[in-house]
């Protein structure tokens, strides 16, 4: 028998994306397949609109908005499958998009997570920015990926259909074998959205499991659903996120260092948004050092008993992203030195 797999769409206020894509997921060819769309405490109708057009599929209702960490971990804990599908709602899928995940997966019981290839909806031959064909990290901890670095995004040539090990996958379209995700209980919902899939991977791979991009399956994303990258908020989610993230899953040296060096990056980047005169974005960066600051003591708590070296975890760049990107000007991931 298949393994079971459950496609599970968080939903906030998506009723217009609910009627435009979850019509691809429905379509969706695999045999043992529940699809399940949580419900974030939306006030947009879009539970009842789900009741009334799609009586086929399961709604899991959430009391209020707990966000993307904490929503998904309060509706996956009613949900029982080999497989969870973290899938965004603004996500379109081809009809045989999970045969290939799950086939790929069950290949080695050390791979936990693993993503398909994510392309842009609106112009299928492109990467798409939260995904492309797999996440990565500088010698910063900088994000990135194979596919997109900063905001240059290539076209899909084939240059990337190689399904490798990776250090992230997006939480997009984010497959987990169910029995890894209880293992490390999940998101951290005090992340609450951005950088907790990085999060969980991490925390995986300390535990020495993989995760891999798979090239045979992609999907289309609109991407910015829920947070334009427009909007402050966003900024200081992931600049808090991505110091706290370094905080819990760093060899206690190494974080200190890797910190300290962010801390002054992170200022660079508030001199930026100064000199443009984008005061909203500055005062994002100061207070996600002032919440990393306050928090820092019970963040601490959460580190886990093993820390594997930073370097070497598959999926680091050993350089600065942002040096390669902005002084010597490489804009495709093919071009770093790996």
């Amino acid at each position: 028998m298949q393994p079971s797999v459950a496609v599970v769409i968080l939903n906030w206020n998506g009723k217009a994306l609910l009627e435009r894509f979850l019509p691809s997921v429905i379509a969706s060819e695999y045999t043992n397949l529940q699809i399940i769309v949580g419900d974030n405490a939306s006030t947009d109708g879009s539970v009842d609109y789900l009741k009334e057009n799609f009586p086929t599929i399961t709604i899991l209702e959430n009391d209020e908005n707990y966000g993307f960490a904490g929503g998904y971990n309060k509706i996956l804990a009613r949900v029982e499958a080999d497989y969870f599908v973290l899938l965004n709602s603004d996500v379109e899928v081809p009809t045989k998009w999970i045969q290939p995940m799950i086939d790929f997966m069950e290949g080695d019981e050390k791979i936990a997570v693993a993503q398909p290839k994510i392309k842009w909806q609106q112009q299928k031959k492109q990467f798409e920015y939260a995904g492309a064909a797999g996440g990565f990290m500088d010698l910063h901890a900088f994000p990135f990926c194979r596919g997109r670095i900063f905001d240059q995004v290539e076209a899909d040539n084939g240059q990337y259909d190689t399904s490798i090990d990776v250090f992230w996958a997006s939480g997009a379209a984010f497959f987990i074998k169910s029995k890894a995700w209880k293992e490390v209980n999940g998101l951290d919902a005090d992340l609450f959205a951005h950088m907790e899939e990085i999060d969980l991977c991490w925390r995986l791979k300390n535990l020495g499991y993989r995760v891999a991009c798979c090239t045979d399956a992609e999907v289309y994303h609109v991407g910015g659903g829920t947070l334009s990258a427009n909007n402050p908020y966003k900024t200081y989610l992931n600049f808090r996120n991505n110091l706290i993230i370094m905080q819990k899953n760093l060899p206690l040296k190494d974080a200190y260092a890797r910190i300290f060096i962010r801390i002054w990056l992170d200022l660079a980047a508030w001199f930026q948004f100064l000199l443009q005169g984008k005061l909203k974005f500055t005062l994002a960066i100061s207070k996600a050092h002032f919440h990393f600051f306050r928090d820092i003591h019970r963040n601490a708590k959460k580190r886990g008993l093993i820390q594997i070296p930073y370097l070497k975890h598959t999926g680091v760049y050993r350089s600065s992203i942002v040096y390669s990107f902005f002084i010597d000007k490489i804009k495709e991931f093919s071009q770093l030195k790996m």
